[in-house]
């Protein structure tokens, strides 16, 4: 029976590169964003090369959505073996803006149903002494950022998996943290900042990174099982 996997943010940029590795690696994929076309097409494109791939459309901005997701993806492919958790948590505040009330919006999706899902493969993971959960945010986990305040919850998500990692790493389960502080190509974030360029519009300068490049890392990261957290560009904190 085939490994499986559930791409949490299969949207565009890293989420579908991730979905493409993982099923050039044999994985049963499980696709999940809130956009059910987008999901379709790149399960078509997968199936079509020869994968196993399922869309769920999920909106895990509310850990309500955990028990029906999760039901849905054994029903689909059966206990995870690899979790990918990388929605775009959209945290464009500046500090001195941020309230309390920004910060309980953003929790659900940065934390709370991540926790949720692990709470529900874990075990799994667990019994078979193997396992992967991997996850990928914005570098403002690791360092705040005054105008990205929003994503503070992100150190919160980090805080959590540095924790899990220390618990399960001796039990066979490995947790990878991923923190880019690039422009993803084909991300809506990508889109916007080209845009803002054309109409002459200032944009950040930050370095461009090809998503594949960076599944290619993840991926890598699982496989070595050497280095628990990796930035991108590895100079990233010296910038």
């Amino acid at each position: 029976m085939s490994k499986s996997v559930a791409v949490v943010g299969a949207g565009p940029g890293l989420g579908q590169a991730v979905a493409r590795r993982y099923a050039r690696e044999g994985y049963a994929v499980a696709l999940i964003a809130r956009r059910r076309e987008s999901l379709d097409a790149l399960a078509a494109e997968l199936t079509h090369a020869g994968a196993t791939a399922h869309a769920i459309a999920a909106d895990l901005s509310s850990e309500e959505a955990v028990p029906q997701l999760a039901e849905q993806i054994r029903a689909e492919v059966g206990n995870l073996d690899a979790i990918y958790y990388g929605p775009s948590v959209r945290g464009y505040v500046p500090v001195v803006d941020l309230t309390a009330d920004q910060l309980r919006e953003l929790m659900p999706l940065a934390v709370y149903s991540l926790v949720d899902l692990v709470h529900e493969f874990l075990p799994h993971m667990l019994s078979q002494r193997k396992g992967t959960i991997l996850a990928a945010a914005a570098a403002s986990a690791v360092q705040g950022m005054p105008n990205l305040a929003g994503t503070a919850v992100l150190a919160a998500q980090r805080n959590y998996l540095q924790a899990l990692q220390a618990k399960v790493t001796d039990q066979g389960v490995y947790v990878g943290r991923l923190y880019i502080g690039a422009v993803i190509e084909h991300s809506a974030f990508h889109a916007q900042q080209e845009a803002a360029r054309a109409a002459g519009q200032p944009v950040m300068d930050m370095p461009v990174v090809d998503p594949a490049h960076l599944a290619d890392l993840l991926w890598t990261m699982q496989s070595a099982n050497d280095e628990h957290e990796v930035l991108y560009p590895k100079d990233l904190l010296a910038r």
